[in-house]
């Protein structure tokens, strides 16, 4: 980490200091800082007559799996090409500090930047891009070994085909119109149930059903933390208006000063 770190607000500081099981739950914010753009800045290149709204539905898979896929491929290599910023690695120094028992992380992300910097329980609600599924059958599709991230990018690729039934493989997200995973989901309203701390970072809590997943923090008694540019929440919550990149290293430091 380089660069003067950012003041840490006394009573979020104390509040972190406090917790023993911590859940963390990030959204779009936690990735910009690596040069992943979020689901609703505007799209340039081969994509700028597209809306990302009209390709991430499984109506636009059928329809055109071809534009569907390369899309989705585009997006998997730019994240094979970022790296986890100074937020994600400051989350797996926050998990080992001696007074935190328990960290769970909960994204919306689909990227794999988390796993990357070091975090072990990770638990995506949205799927990920890097676990891509059988349209018709379901199974799981491995997909192939080697970096391809440098790969050029085109407005149509033909999906891989299932090894099961021979449907085509689409894309591991939550498109628009499905359900999020139900494991997942379960194991993240597990863990928040029983935080005494939930930490919102880079979100801004407008996806349903994520975004209860504060309340649910709050009815179970928790702190509930909140780390955004535009940070808004209930009057109990404790807020502070910074980025991932930029708080997250500035608090884990001063919790180890402490």
């Amino acid at each position: 980490m380089t660069g003067e770190l950012a003041p840490v607000p006394p009573g979020l500081l104390a509040a972190v200091g406090a917790a023993r099981r911590i859940v963390v739950l990030t959204g779009a914010g936690m990735s910009s800082e690596s040069g992943i753009p979020t689901f609703r800045d505007k799209v340039s290149g081969l994509w700028a007559r597209f809306r990302p709204e009209d390709l991430a539905t499984p109506e636009a898979f059928a329809r055109q799996p071809d534009v569907v896929w390369a899309w989705y491929e585009a997006r998997r290599r730019q994240v094979a090409r970022a790296q986890p910023n100074a937020g994600h690695r400051a989350l797996c120094e926050l998990a080992a500090l001696p007074q935190v028992e328990a960290l769970a992380i909960v994204t919306q992300n689909v990227d794999d930047l988390h796993e990357r910097a070091g975090s072990t329980e990770v638990l995506h609600l949205h799927g990920s891009l890097f676990a891509p599924r059988c349209f018709d059958c379901g199974q799981p599709f491995a997909l192939p070994a080697g970096d391809d991230a440098g790969a050029p990018e085109v407005a149509s690729l033909a999906p891989p085909r299932c090894d099961r039934c021979g449907g085509p493989v689409r894309p591991g997200v939550v498109w628009f119109g499905e359900a999020l995973p139900e494991a997942p989901w379960r194991a993240a309203l597990g863990r928040v149930a029983a935080a005494d701390l939930v930490l919102v970072v880079g979100t801004s809590g407008l996806v349903y059903p994520a975004a209860s997943l504060p309340d649910t923090a709050r009815q179970h008694g928790a702190q509930v933390v909140i780390l955004n540019p535009d940070a808004r929440g209930e009057p109990r919550d404790l807020m502070w208006q910074t980025t991932a990149a930029r708080g997250l290293p500035a608090l884990v430091n001063a919790l180890r000063a402490g």
